[in-house]
């Protein structure tokens, strides 16, 4: 059997898609009346894709026509209007209907975007059309992003659906809006969408989902006892599920049994960093959600701030009962308990450094949280200085191997991913309290170790390069040369030396550059020193 792995949606043929009842079918009944509004919302990952290939398949079989606009393509400049935004929306709708964008015979400045629009698709685009209209909006949280469009975006939409009701050729156009729920957007109830039509949560996986899944992959769970287990740790989060069993069947000499893998899930080494990585960083941000995780992982009796326990929720990460809330599985009671609670947010978000430096944003570096490369030579020129004649230095630099491969083949919210998960490895590994770390290039970190010596930057670089390994980031590129690895690796370059009053900072620099490319030279995935 072969097996993708479990990060896209699947198609429509795959082995691997488990019905929800009755979530399927209430679906495929709602797309056949006429003016229909479906509204299918869950946390990422819970199979939000999945169901609308079935269901743009199921209304594609009933002879309806079918138009999917993904928010996510949309160039930031669409998003500084509301008329350059549904002009952008009008015209996709139509090029995807293949017929030609008529904006400009039905746009007037002077009734405005929302009236034109309105006008635009019910005296051409529903009349150029012979078969009712699906029109999927997926990732509509992109729109959230902007409060004001989003306002009136959203509120359009509403009317459309309520014109089904008066006028006849509205009862053409059938809505469906994807989106995930870990964006919360302040709307006014009234004027959105998300109080009209059928919505849609996808709801986890049962015990015997989770034991159907298992037989598809080859493996014999009818007793319960492992799908038991490994539900104990991931509940029933559709993508988890499916990321162990993937990783059970095609990498069985890696755990002797479940417990073993399970043991691991939680850890730098386990298959699920990438994942609780991005929750973190979303905690991160915003500071009020750790604080009602650190409540509810505690046993707090305190009242639960209700906006940040809604945005928990939302995410997937707790699971609301009345005026109480439990971590929604094992495996984020675990993370966060260690995160929050055995380091303090602060600690974890920036590097270590023995005098704690000015933490403000022009330090930083955006994507990791690191900081960025003008403050790392500041300080780098200043430790050279003041350890002249005194202490040895060693400079590493790091260096993710053919990133702007993956950046091309994964996209640039996964390489952003990527560069995150390195970075939190080189935290974890670098625990020396005078260490500096910054993110040095695109692709590129380094990491300064005044008093360390030669024997000591190695044995810190070779575990890092490891540990990235062990992360196993899927990077599969056909027929590229030099590509010997199936999994994101790094590079590494070394130089120690011990400053004097007449030598430059300029010369350790390029001597652990000369080491990284001798590392680079040897196809990646290797440590070098100059």
């Amino acid at each position: 059997m072969y097996l993708t792995f479990p990060n896209d949606p699947l198609s429509l043929n795959s082995t691997f898609y488990i019905e929800r009842p009755p979530i399927e079918e209430l679906a495929y009944r709602e797309i056949s009346k006429p003016g229909s509004f479906i509204r299918i919302k869950a946390p990422k990952k819970m199979g939000k894709s999945s169901l609308m290939i079935r269901l743009i398949d199921r209304a594609t079989n009933l002879g309806y026509k079918t138009v999917t606009l993904d928010f996510q393509q949309a160039d930031e400049t669409v998003f500084s209007s509301l008329y350059k935004f549904l002009r952008w929306f009008c015209a996709n709708v139509s090029r995807h209907l293949k017929l030609e964008p008529m904006l400009d015979e039905y746009w007037d400045e002077d009734i405005g975007s929302k009236v034109s629009s309105t006008l635009y698709f019910q005296g051409y685009l529903l009349r150029q059309i012979n078969a009712p209209l699906v029109l999927v909006l997926n990732e509509v949280n992109r729109v959230f992003e902007f409060p004001e469009i989003a306002r009136d975006f959203l509120s359009l939409l509403r009317s459309w659906h309520e014109e089904a009701k008066q006028v006849e050729i509205w009862q053409k156009l059938r809505l469906v809006v994807i989106h995930s729920t870990e964006v919360y957007v302040s709307l006014n109830i009234n004027q959105s969408p998300f109080n009209i039509g059928l919505s849609l949560q996808l709801p986890e996986f049962t015990l015997e989902q989770v034991q159907e899944l298992a037989a598809r992959y080859g493996l014999d769970w009818t007793n319960g006892k492992d799908a038991k287990q490994l539900m104990a740790i991931v509940g029933g989060h559709p993508y988890l599920i499916n990321l162990a069993l993937y990783h059970l069947v095609n990498q069985r000499k890696k755990w002797e049994n479940i417990e073993e893998f399970l043991a691991q899930a939680a850890t730098l080494e386990g298959i699920y960093h990438q994942h609780l990585l991005s929750q973190l960083n979303i905690v991160r941000d915003n500071p009020e959600l750790g604080e009602v995780l650190k409540q509810i992982i505690t046993g707090s009796r305190e009242p639960l701030e209700a906006i940040a326990a809604y945005k928990l929720e939302s995410m997937g990460i707790i699971k609301l009962k009345g005026s109480s809330a439990e971590i929604s599985c094992e495996l984020y009671r675990q993370y966060f308990q260690e995160q929050l609670l055995q380091v303090s947010l602060l600690n974890n978000s920036f590097p270590r450094f023995t005098q704690q430096p000015e933490l403000n944003t022009s330090n930083l570096d955006e994507i990791t949280y690191l900081f960025n490369r003008s403050y790392f030579d500041r300080e780098l020129e200043k430790t050279w200085q003041e350890s002249a004649d005194k202490e040895s230095i060693s400079l590493i630099f790091c260096a993710v191997d053919y990133f702007e491969y993956y950046e091309k083949a994964y996209g640039y919210q996964a390489a952003n991913l990527c560069l995150q998960q390195v970075a939190d490895i080189i935290r974890n590994v670098v625990i020396f309290p005078n260490a500096l770390i910054a993110r040095y290039e695109s692709k590129e970190f380094a990491i300064l170790l005044p008093g360390k010596n030669l024997t000591i930057s190695q044995q810190i670089a070779e575990k890092i390069r490891q540990r990235v390994k062990l992360l196993a980031i899927p990077f599969k590129l056909q027929g590229m040369d030099g590509f010997k690895n199936s999994v994101v690796t790094v590079s590494l370059g070394i130089a120690s030396k011990s400053p004097n009053q007449k030598s430059d900072v300029s010369q350790i620099i390029n001597q652990a550059n000369q080491a990284l490319l001798a590392s680079k030279r040897r196809e990646g995935d290797s440590v070098s020193n100059y």
